[in-house]
């Protein structure tokens, strides 16, 4: 028996980072929002312990791949000896901001539960998520969220009435940047690491309303710091952007992926078209329709 499974990513309508913790990590509010662009996971009973193979060869397939410890830990979890084989075809680009290795565990979690009977519950599998990783738990459903914590703790939210019926344009240069160095390099710009609470309150009530500009000028990523500084690139990349119809603009998470806010699928298109023309074909984008009205 086989089970395959879409894996989703995300963006974040805020990143705000409101210190360095005891533990090491970083408070956080933060606004996920789901996007239907997707990696697709296979997976089979059989052989020996976690077997992954991967279609892009700059993955890792061994212990360090977050897919492999996903299955390791449900295997371990749930007392099962059965082995697993796994294939990941990618799509999503690396090191991105978009959250695709977090979504690949995570469905690698909801996946094999399912295939072996779904063994653990759902509290259970939350908690094996947050071991793996701050983003993992908000892949195990499927609706924007409000996480606080390092990220782990998470409040499944309604779609938003100021995006319905938008399209996200997403934008990536072809390079990647590391989460750790980004995070690592907040150290120099004291007001982003020290973010000002409640931003994540006032860009839900925006997000309740039906004015979307007003939304988008509240978006807030504490990332764009220090990445923004180091790659003046995605900079320009969110003033062409801007300056041609975007509602607003921000970086996805740690980047390098910026993703704009466009009225309409057509007008994403076409906004991706002219940034393509502009930057060159060597960079990837993609258009995803919002949830309509």
């Amino acid at each position: 028996m086989a089970l395959e499974r879409s894996s989703p990513c995300k963006v974040n309508l805020l990143l705000n980072v409101l210190g360095r913790r005891a533990d090491g990590y970083h408070e956080l509010e933060t606004i996920f929002h789901p996007v239907a662009l997707c990696d697709t996971l296979r997976f089979e009973r059989g052989g020996n312990g976690v077997s992954l193979t991967c279609s892009d060869p700059r993955l890792p397939t061994d212990a360090s791949n977050l897919v492999h410890r996903a299955a390791t830990a449900f295997l371990e979890s749930a007392g099962i000896s059965d082995g697993v084989r796994i294939h990941l075809e990618k799509r999503i680009p690396l090191a991105a901001g978009l959250g695709g290795g977090s979504g690949n565990a995570a469905t690698t979690l909801s996946g094999l539960n399912e295939l072996f009977g779904r063994p653990l519950s759902p509290v259970q599998l939350q908690t094996l998520a947050a071991r793996l990783g701050s983003d993992v738990p908000f892949f195990l459903q499927d609706r924007p969220a409000l996480a606080t914590g390092r990220g782990e703790h998470i409040e499944p939210l309604d779609f938003f009435p100021a995006l319905r019926g938008r399209a996200l344009v997403l934008v990536n240069p072809g390079f990647g940047v590391s989460t750790p160095w980004a995070y690592q390099q907040l150290a120099a710009f004291p007001e982003a690491l020290n973010g000002r609470p409640g931003r994540a309150g006032r860009l839900l009530e925006l997000l309740g309303g039906t004015d979307t500009r007003a939304a988008a000028a509240a978006l807030y990523n504490a990332l764009e710091a220090p990445v923004l500084t180091k790659y003046p690139i995605l900079a320009l990349y969110q003033e062409f952007m801007r300056a041609r119809g975007a509602l607003g603009t921000l970086l996805c998470g740690s980047g390098s992926t910026t993703f704009a806010i466009a009225e309409n699928a057509d007008a994403g298109e076409e906004l991706a078209r002219r940034f393509l023309e502009r930057f060159g074909s060597n960079c990837w984008t993609a258009v995803v329709a919002l949830p309509g009205r």
